[in-house]
């Protein structure tokens, strides 16, 4: 394959589309293969639909104009991304971490909008598929771009890196997630930290929340840095809680100057962090300190992530995007601190877990049992395996055997935390 004349092909398209179902006209079609699909079979149908190209490993097409015939779709994909990467003269910021990546790309988008035409990750698109199509949706109307790498395996931040090529990145934090991937934790902190790496071969500029020990640790001495921090004073950029009610409020100074107050729509004092992210990045690429503070408190969370519900009869705090060891804790102690009567959790069961999955399922009844949550959702057989230790819990296999229950419950302020494989968004309509 000649990655230069794929990419003439490309240029000339109107993008890159990997699904028939939604094929856009004079697109180029990669035919992916998955465990369960493989868009090879359906490379006819593309082209009917108005592909202009495709790129497949049906030998059949060998010799036609309108494809170009190749061992590994997702590889080629891949290559076309890294080439048009090197195509572009503009900066990209790349973000990872265990939690809270999302919602930080979503706050340092917002932030750079503010000044700069700012291409980012849409929705969830970070893994080896959706980060190449998200770099060859970069067009030359962009200033700059903010890219979302995740991983449940090592090695793989390498590679995205490695196509992305970030000239400044962060890593939100590291926690327990994906173990059963990973292997260990020491293996969670090698895979996030290959950012690190693949920044520094660059001399590119990493920000560092000062404030977590283990991210110093994997950062080592390094000379091209944006600190900031909570209550840390010797940070270029620090912060802290003004008030923690139902959302977060907090000032903010950069370099010494005068503390600006933000008011946001983010749940959780662990926000804190996601927020002093997105005012270093700012602050780093000039965004004046106004419009930093304007730019986060327009941001109001979607997609399930630390939202604030208000139904009909009762008051949620919607975070069923994504649950591991590290957000169930900081999301239930956030939700015990704030103030509100006929508290409730619905809680989802944690996943990819590996050896450690009773050992944590566990942990986290204790956790509620010891806060003293009397209505109490669980969710999964991993909980359920403990239930005779928990007798007062309503414990499920599934989502939708709660379904009458929060029918019935009115005046709540409920939690409602898990993974997306748990389905909790399907009881929000009955609440």
């Amino acid at each position: 394959m000649q990655i230069e004349k794929l990419y003439e092909i490309f240029c000339q398209s109107t993008g890159v589309s990997t699904d028939t179902r939604t094929i856009a006209q004079g697109s180029l079609f990669v035919a992916l293969k998955g465990e369960n699909f493989d868009a090879n079979t359906m490379v006819a149908q593309a082209l009917e639909k108005g592909a202009m190209h495709i790129v497949t490993t049906d030998k059949s097409y060998s010799g036609d104009s309108r494809a170009t015939v190749v061992d590994d779709t997702l590889f080629a994909l891949q290559q076309l991304a890294a080439y048009h990467r090197e195509q572009l003269a503009l900066p990209i910021v790349g973000i990872t971490g265990t939690n809270g990546k999302t919602t930080t790309k979503e706050l340092v988008s917002a932030v750079l909008r503010k000044k700069y035409q700012t291409y980012s990750t849409k929705g969830n698109l970070n893994n080896h598929i959706g980060v190449p199509l998200s770099l060859l949706s970069i067009t030359s109307e962009h200033d700059i771009a903010v890219i979302e790498m995740g991983a449940s395996h090592p090695g793989e931040i390498k590679d995205l890196a490695s196509i992305v090529k970030p000239t400044v990145g962060l890593i939100t934090n590291v926690g327990i997630a994906h173990i059963q991937g990973f292997g260990s934790f020491d293996g969670v902190k090698k895979t996030k930290g290959e950012l690190y790496s693949q920044l520094k071969s660059t001399n590119g500029t990493i920000f560092i929340n000062a404030t977590n020990d283990n991210l110093v640790g994997m950062l080592g001495d390094y000379e091209h840095t944006i600190s900031y921090g909570t209550d840390m004073e010797q940070c270029l950029v620090d912060g802290h809680v003004v008030e923690m009610s139902e959302t977060l409020n907090f000032e903010w100074r950069y370099n010494d100057g005068q503390y600006r107050t933000v008011k946001t729509n983010l749940t959780g004092a662990y926000n804190l962090e996601n927020a002093l992210a997105a005012v270093a990045v700012g602050c780093y690429f000039g965004v004046s300190e106004a419009d930093i503070c304007e730019a986060i408190t327009e941001y109001t969370p979607t997609n399930s992530r630390s939202q604030i519900v208000q139904t009909g009869r009762n008051r949620l705090v919607l975070d069923a995007y994504n649950a591991n060891p590290s957000s169930m804790n900081v999301s239930i102690d956030n939700f015990a601190s704030l103030p509100g009567e006929g508290k409730t959790l619905v809680l989802g069961a944690m996943r990819e877990l590996g050896e450690e999955q009773d050992k944590q399922h566990k942990a986290i009844m204790d956790k509620i049992q010891r806060l003293g949550f009397k209505h109490v959702y669980l969710v999964g057989d991993e909980f359920k395996k403990f239930s005779s230790d928990y007798p007062d819990y309503k414990i499920v296999s599934q989502a939708s055997e709660l379904l009458d229950e929060m029918s019935t419950l009115s005046g709540r302020y409920l939690l409602i935390k898990g993974s997306r494989s748990n389905k909790l968004e399907i009881l929000v309509e009955k609440l």
